[in-house]
């Protein structure tokens, strides 16, 4: 029994829950909800089946706090993969472009930058500008601020009559650096057949 209550409340910890949570998680998947959606994780689960306002807004909080976690060990894996890279194939390029390479050369591609960015940004858009693709810049860390936008592009000249055209938008972003962008500042993503992935520009 001694046993058995403590592998139960192992499983609670490593999902931040109590043990009173993970056997209501265990009744819930054995359940009506266990069948309608198989496979779903005990936050999600739980968050689905409050019983309150209260619990719901808990496990949402709970679900984005590990999930942010996750997300942040998971970049800080990418960059030291890409630090090996650099280190022990320095001449050879780690990102991979799309097999079906007459889609990939006629799709958009989306550049994120930062205002405080600098050269490096600065020079990425200069060099995307006179390949003439279609374009989005998203500008990380401008808080939903239409202004702090425009002035960015008034400081980096981006051509007006290419925006008007719609051949090149200026964006928020809205959190897809974060899940996309794998750390790296300035980056250029292209949607591919398995979504969004680093492009080589």
């Amino acid at each position: 029994m001694a046993l058995e209550e403590a592998r139960l409340k192992k499983s609670a910890q490593e999902w931040g829950l109590t043990t009173e949570e993970w056997q209501r998680y265990q009744q819930l998947s054995k359940g009506r909800r266990g069948i309608l959606s198989p496979g779903l994780d005990p936050i999600t689960l739980l968050g689905i089946e409050a019983r309150t306002e209260e619990e719901r807004r808990h496990y949402a909080e709970l679900s984005v706090k590990q999930d942010f976690q996750r997300v942040e060990a998971e970049l800080a894996f990418q960059r030291e993969v890409n630090a090996a890279w650099q280190r022990v194939y320095p001449d050879i390029l780690p990102v991979q472009a799309s097999n079906n390479t007459t889609a990939a050369n006629n799709g958009r591609l989306a550049l994120f930058v930062r205002v405080d960015c600098g050269a490096p940004c600065e020079t990425k858009v200069a060099s995307l500008l006179t390949t003439q693709r279609p374009l989005d810049i998203y500008l990380v860390g401008s808080d939903g601020k239409d202004e702090a936008v425009r002035a960015w592009a008034r400081k980096l000249a981006i051509p007006v009559e290419r925006v008007k055209a719609k051949t090149l938008t200026l964006n928020h972003d809205r959190g897809q650096w974060f899940k996309f962008g794998q750390g790296q500042m300035p980056v250029v993503l292209q949607q591919g057949e398995n979504g969004w992935q680093i492009t080589a520009y």
